[in-house]
């Protein structure tokens, strides 16, 4: 059986810029985990691997200072130091041969497996097989022509071909390979490509395949992405989450101060669409908690600054996976809810847009100055944040979802107790490098009562102020 497996981690991702500027591709999460730790986990639950090599290359104190030793995780970690991470991934796998005298796995660290059956490669026996490649049938022909393709005849493959440009077979080569150490040999013997100036990791295999070496198929069942660029990274967390979906609790966070005309109408509204309502009821003087509890929603009383901290503290107490915020005045409806939903598979945060005006029931608080002041200052935080690719028309929309993992991710850059907070949720997120994306949703008058922030133009710019002063701190450090 083999013992022990080898990630190629060196590379500088540039196909994935500008989501690798930052960080090493491998070290993206899919659903709060990095995709190199997915890796180590399949080596160590499907495989039994405990000892792992990974090479290193490209902003490596990221991955050193994530992993550490591997002691955390229950596996050993050595490091291979690649100076070059431009070299080329065979090139790369090449500095292991001091340290791997035996066979060995190697799963490429920028994919992610679910599902797999990799546990089956258990089944090849140490002397059966110079080399084994991971393959997956596919109806996606545009994968094969980003990765790889073989040829077989016999249960053997004859032939590898690296991004075909035409597809003569259904079968995706992915980065998972068995290996003997006679690959470091073959990968010396081989000539770098004409076409990338590098020794191709295809090309050192098919070189054995032609010479009649043992190089077999192992075919991979489950669902297989490989990260080469931003849309990539998009499509394979949309793939994770719409897998799992069904699967997390949804928590519906209204903060409250003396709603008890319309508190009960929201709570209702939501109570059957989710797995939890949380009221924070900042030490109201009416029935808004009487009121709310009684129609099922869980109420944590608190006596808060403002309306920031009352929604921070909400987002911090909530149990579900997806945290979802909606005002205590019923101007937002949970018909818009599932919209959130769907679109929270593509992104991390997902907010609300009031600015189409077909959808603003009339009499609701969107007259034109507040509505295209929400445009303006949404335009800035595009045009301040304008590598982070986001399109904003609605600073003030506190309608909104959220990953929990992506809210643990931001938690202590929010400091807003204000109306500043829905921007300042905002623009963290972009710091994060996280994706936000901005959906229409309707909007109706209040049940009750006035707006505290936009009653009036006083308080309408009194707002407006604290969020610019709040959008240029974080990008000014000022």
């Amino acid at each position: 059986m083999v013992k022990i497996g080898l990630i190629p981690a060196a590379g500088a991702g540039v196909r994935a810029y500008p989501a690798t500027h930052y960080l090493s591709k491998v070290m993206l999460e899919i659903e709060g985990k990095p995709l190199i730790l997915r890796n180590i986990e399949l080596l160590r639950d499907k495989l039994g691997i405990k000892k792992i090599y990974i090479i290193v290359g490209y902003l490596q104190e990221q991955i050193k200072h994530f992993l550490g030793d591997g002691s955390q995780f229950g596996v050993t970690i050595h490091y291979i130091r690649c100076d070059q991470h431009t070299v080329g991934l065979a090139r790369g796998i090449l500095l292991a041969r001091d340290q791997i005298t035996e066979n060995f796995i190697t799963i490429l660290g920028d994919e992610i497996y679910l599902h797999s059956n990799h546990e089956q490669l258990k089944d090849f026996k140490p002397n059966d097989y110079e080399v084994v490649c991971g393959l997956m049938q596919t109806d996606d022909l545009e994968m094969i022509t980003k990765n790889y393709t073989v040829e077989i005849t016999d249960n053997k493959i004859t032939a590898l071909f690296e991004k075909p440009k035409t597809i003569t077979s259904n079968l995706l080569g992915c980065g998972t390979y068995l290996f003997t150490p006679a690959l470091f040999q073959a990968i010396e013997a081989t000539q770098p490509s004409p076409a990338s100036g590098k020794v191709e990791l295809t090309e050192v295999i098919n070189n054995l395949a032609q010479q009649g070496q043992k190089v077999y198929p192992f075919f991979l069942q489950g669902s297989y992405h490989n990260i080469n660029s931003v849309e990539d990274y998009n499509f394979a967390n949309y793939a994770y989450r719409s897998m799992f979906f069904n699967n997390f609790k949804v928590s519906v966070i209204i903060p409250a101060f003396n709603e008890a005309e319309s508190i009960g109408a929201v709570v209702k509204d939501f109570i059957n669409q989710v797995d939890e309502v949380l009221v924070i009821d900042n030490s109201s003087q009416d029935e808004t908690k009487i009121i709310a509890t009684h129609l099922g929603a869980r109420v944590e009383t608190v006596n808060l600054k403002g309306y920031g901290d009352t929604i921070r503290y909400g987002l911090d107490q909530a149990k579900g996976d997806i945290l979802v915020i909606v005002e205590a005045d019923h101007s937002f409806r949970a018909k818009d809810l599932d919209k959130f939903l769907a679109y929270l598979k593509d992104a991390d945060m997902v907010i609300g847009t009031r600015t189409t005006r077909q959808m603003i029931e009339q009499g609701a608080n969107m007259q034109g100055l507040l509505r295209w002041g929400n445009v303006a200052v949404g335009k800035l935080v595009e045009i301040l944040w304008w590598n982070q690719d986001s399109r904003f028309t609605d600073v003030g929309c506190t309608y909104r979802a959220i990953w929990k993992e992506a809210y643990k991710k931001i938690r202590d850059h929010l400091q807003g107790t204000g109306p500043e907070f829905s921007p300042e949720m905002m623009i963290a997120v972009l710091q994060a490098r996280k994706r936000v994306i901005e959906i229409p949703i309707s909007y109706y008058k209040r049940l009750t009562g006035i707006s505290k922030h936009s009653e009036n133009y006083f308080k309408i710019s009194k707002t407006a102020l604290k969020m610019l002063k709040m959008i240029f701190k974080k990008r000014f450090n000022l």
